[in-house]
């Protein structure tokens, strides 16, 4: 079932596709009411500044809002995709309750402090997810980068995949610009993207 596409109708009256889509779905429920508190002692944390040879010769420039325009154009068009097929759905609930846990996983044991000269990413979504306008240590790895690529991996267009990989090397870039990732959050996002795809897509087949 996970490599076709069927309808709302006959997915959810397959039984396991309905337990793994509630399962899922409390799941993700609970881990974004943990984040708030899970952040707001990550921001309360002291952590090290790393010596980003890159990031020392880029400028810091204000683009956020380039940042906001491609990254919520491509959830929109993966919130389309996810509407009329239930196999892209499952696939990244499931890839996103890997990422989650990823990040705060990985957050937690790599205590960063903000890169010097960074520019607040004032993130829209922020107060929504993390009931907070600006948090800045939630760094190894990028979520911005992962999400974008993690779009790449569910598509099951090319056109769609091309479109959000490349959003994803632009965003990745833009994040330095500003800097509000360091090089190394942006580049390991894509790896852990992968792996949290790869068990999301495992535990989301239905057959």
């Amino acid at each position: 079932m996970h490599s076709k596409q069927f309808s709302w109708q006959i997915a959810w009256d397959y039984p396991p596709f309905r337990l793994k889509l509630i399962l899922g779905t409390i799941i993700l429920i609970g881990i974004l009411l943990f984040i708030p508190q899970f952040f707001h002692h990550i921001e309360l944390r002291e952590g090290v500044i790393l010596n980003d040879w890159v990031l020392k010769r880029i400028p810091a420039v204000d683009v956020s809002l380039y940042i906001f325009i491609i990254l919520y154009a491509l959830i929109i068009l993966f919130l389309i995709r996810m509407s009329t097929n239930t196999s892209i759905c499952l696939t990244a609930l499931w890839t996103f309750i890997f990422l989650c846990s990823a990040r705060i996983l990985t957050i937690t044991l790599v205590p960063l402090n903000a890169p010097t000269g960074i520019i607040e990413l004032a993130d829209p979504c922020s107060i929504l997810f993390y009931r907070s306008n600006v948090i800045t240590k939630d760094l190894f790895f990028s979520g911005h980068t992962a999400t974008l690529v993690i779009g790449g991996l569910c598509m099951q267009r090319k056109r769609d995949k091309i479109i959000s990989f490349t959003a994803a090397v632009i965003v990745g870039i833009l994040l330095l610009v500003q800097h509000v990732h360091y090089t190394a959050d942006v580049i390991a996002a894509p790896f852990f993207s992968w792996i949290c795809w790869y068990l999301g897509k495992t535990i989301a087949k239905t057959y």
